[in-house]
């Protein structure tokens, strides 16, 4: 999986709005050479898609760099991981990524369109070598080592409403297994908009962008996609918070009731200590 790095073979560009600004914003992947990783430009500023850039946020994976900032960038982040594309230049005019479907579909359609191009040195994977583990209250995530040297998550959601409920999903990072998720859109409690809206939050949300439950029923024509929707759409958001690592990640990932800010406090727990890890070739 993923042993070469990649980039694309031409410039990729989408509109649309920002989830929680509600403002409209196009974007551009730029293509770029070996060795340069994932980054952002704004107002001429490079931020680089990485952990240490990364701040716990309401609702969604924020960057922030000096006076320039970026929101809701997981779901493009986890179609450049589940694609393997390892050098990009995402250039953006605005401070939020477009939320065009709720999902990384378009994402993903659009950049398997253009093509990704295989580059001529190794992609390097970063190598759990002991378990860590961030709990908060009944809400935990932890890593362990992989015997099988992939990235596997075991992943549990337990809304205790009377549509989503209980949901677990175990799922194998790797192309194929991301194109079975990766059309899973984000989703919300009718009864939690009114708080969300207070915060000055999900302006440009619609039933176009999100699914809303309300009681036993969800509001969005269509139904849903996968009858697990809402589990997969949370490993989705799980996958690109991890690339934010720099690197694909080899571990045994479990979670129950996790979400951006537990997946983040994983990754500053697991780099936090050079014990935990190792940085090794794909094919070692």
């Amino acid at each position: 999986m993923y042993k070469s790095q990649n980039t694309l073979s031409k410039i990729v560009d989408f509109t649309g709005i920002g989830l929680h600004s509600g403002e409209k914003v196009k974007i551009s992947l730029i293509p770029t050479a070996t060795d340069t990783g994932i980054n952002f430009k704004i107002n001429n500023t490079l931020i680089l898609a990485s952990w240490q850039n990364a701040v716990v946020s309401q609702l969604c994976t924020r960057l922030k760099f000096g006076e320039n900032a970026i929101s809701t960038i997981e779901h493009l982040m986890a179609a450049i991981s589940g694609l393997g594309i390892t050098n990009l230049i995402i250039k953006i005019n605005s401070n939020e990524v477009p939320i065009l479907d709720g999902s990384s579909k378009e994402f993903v359609d659009e950049i398997r369109n253009a093509g990704i191009i295989e580059q001529k040195k190794k992609q390097k994977i970063l190598k759990i070598l002991r378990k860590v583990e961030y709990k908060d209250q009944e809400k935990f995530i932890r890593i362990s080592p992989s015997k099988k040297n992939n990235l596997s998550i075991d992943y549990t959601i337990d809304y205790k409403d009377q549509f989503i409920k209980k949901q677990n999903l175990k799922y194998t990072h790797s192309e194929a297994n991301f194109l079975k998720i990766y059309k899973s859109r984000t989703f919300c409690l009718h009864d939690d908009l009114e708080r969300i809206f207070s915060m000055g939050l999900a302006k440009g949300g619609s039933l176009d962008n999100a699914i809303v439950v309300s009681g036993n029923k969800i509001l969005n024509q269509g139904g849903l996609r996968y009858n697990n929707e809402f589990v997969r759409h949370k490993t989705l958001d799980c996958i690109g918070d991890l690339y934010l690592a720099g690197y694909q990640i080899w571990g045994d990932l479990v979670t129950y009731q996790g979400g951006h800010e537990l997946n983040l406090r994983l990754l500053r727990e697991i780099l936090a200590d050079k014990k935990n890890y190792k940085i090794v070739d794909q094919n070692t």
